[in-house]
C-alpha cells in the first residue's frame, strides 16, 4: 500500500479526530492573544508568523498530540516550509507521528452578497497545489461562510466549493469542502436544510474516482448530515466549532454520531505560552480526550 492509499485509510476508516491548526493572518492575532502572546510582544507580521509557528510547533511536538487521538491535521499554508526537529512540519506529520497532512487553501473571503461569502480568487493555486503534493499533503481545505438562509447564496457558494474542489482533484488531493454556516445565523437550521439538498446534487454530479471531504458547522438537528457521510463520494465528515466552547462543541458532535471533530480554537482553548510542558500537555491532553470522545460517540 503507498503512502497516499494509507493516509486514505486513515482518513476514511480511523478512529479519531482532524486538528485544525490553519490559523490564518486575519485570526492568528486572535489566536495568539488567547495563548498569552499580545500584539506588543512582536513587531511585524513576520514576528507574529514565528509565534503562531512556535505555538503550532509545540503543540505538534507534544506527546498528548498523537496517531492514537488525531487521524489529520490541517496547516496553514506558510506552515508548508517551516521545520520541526529537521523536517519540514508536513513530513513530521506523517514519517514521525502518523498524522495525515492538510493544507489551507483559501486566501480571505469576498464580500457578502446573498447572505454568503464566496472564496476569493486563489492566486498561484496550481503553484501551491503542485508543491503540496511534492512534499506528501494528503488534501486541502478552503473555507467561505454562510450567514442566512437565502437559497440563491448558498448554491452559490457551494457551487463555488466544487470548482475549486474540482481543481484540487485534478492534481490527485482530496479536498475538505467548507462552507461554514454563522453559528449566529437568525435562521441556521433553514440554512443548513438548504446546504444539504445543495451539496446532494453536487456530490451525486462527481465521477467515480473524486472523492471529497466535508468540514461542516454542527448542525442544530442531530444526524442533520448522515446522508453526506454515506454518499460514496465522501470519505469523511468533519465539523467545525465556529466559535462554540470546547464543551458545547463536543456535546453538540457526540449527538451526530457520523461526524469528527475538526476544532481549531476548541482545541487550543485554555493553552498558554508561560505553561511549563507539563502543565502545557496536561491541559491539550485534556482537550484532545475530550474532542476524540465525541468524535468516536
Amino acid at each position: 500500500m503507498t503512502g497516499f492509499s494509507k493516509m486514505r485509510s486513515q482518513i476514511k476508516t480511523g478512529a479519531g479526530f482532524i486538528a485544525a491548526l490553519d490559523q490564518s493572518g486575519g485570526s492568528t492575532p486572535k489566536a495568539l492573544a488567547l495563548y498569552g502572546v499580545n500584539s506588543e510582544d512582536y513587531k511585524c507580521e513576520e514576528e507574529m508568523y514565528a509565534e503562531i509557528q512556535h505555538m503550532r510547533a509545540r503543540i505538534i511536538q507534544s506527546k498528548s498530540f498523537t496517531r492514537e487521538r488525531l487521524i489529520g491535521a490541517i496547516l496553514f499554508e506558510k506552515t508548508m516550509t517551516e521545520i520541526i526537529e529537521g523536517n519540514l512540519v508536513p513530513m513530521y506529520l506523517w514519517n514521525v507521528k502518523s498524522i495525515v497532512p492538510f493544507l489551507k487553501i483559501d486566501k480571505g473571503l469576498e464580500n457578502q452578497h446573498n447572505d454568503v461569502q464566496l472564496l476569493k480568487p486563489i492566486k498561484g493555486l496550481a503553484n501551491t497545489l503542485a508543491a503540496a503534493k511534492e512534499i506528501g499533503i494528503f488534501g486541502t481545505k478552503e473555507r467561505s461562510v454562510i450567514h442566512n438562509a437565502n437559497k440563491i447564496g448558498i448554491d452559490s457558494i457551494v457551487l463555488n466549493q466544487f470548482e475549486i474542489a474540482r481543481e484540487v482533484l485534478s492534481v490527485g488531493l482530496v479536498p475538505i469542502i467548507e462552507p461554514e454556516v454563522n453559528i449566529y445565523s437568525e435562521r441556521k437550521a433553514q440554512a443548513e436544510a438548504l446546504l444539504l439538498d445543495s451539496l446532494l446534487r453536487h456530490l451525486d454530479s462527481l465521477g467515480p474516482e473524486q472523492d471529497v471531504m466535508l468540514k461542516l458547522t454542527l448542525p442544530d438537528q442531530a444526524g442533520l448530515y448522515d446522508g453526506l457521510a454515506n454518499h460514496p463520494r465522501v470519505l469523511r465528515v468533519a465539523a467545525l466549532s465556529g466559535g462554540y466552547s470546547t464543551v458545547d462543541a463536543s456535546i453538540r458532535l457526540s449527538k451526530n454520531h457520523k461526524m469528527i471533530a475538526s476544532f481549531s480554537r476548541a482545541l487550543t482553548e485554555g493553552l498558554r505560552r508561560k505553561m511549563l510542558e507539563d502543565e502545557f500537555n496536561e491541559a491539550l491532553g485534556g482537550n484532545i480526550e475530550q474532542i476524540f470522545q465525541a468524535s468516536i460517540a
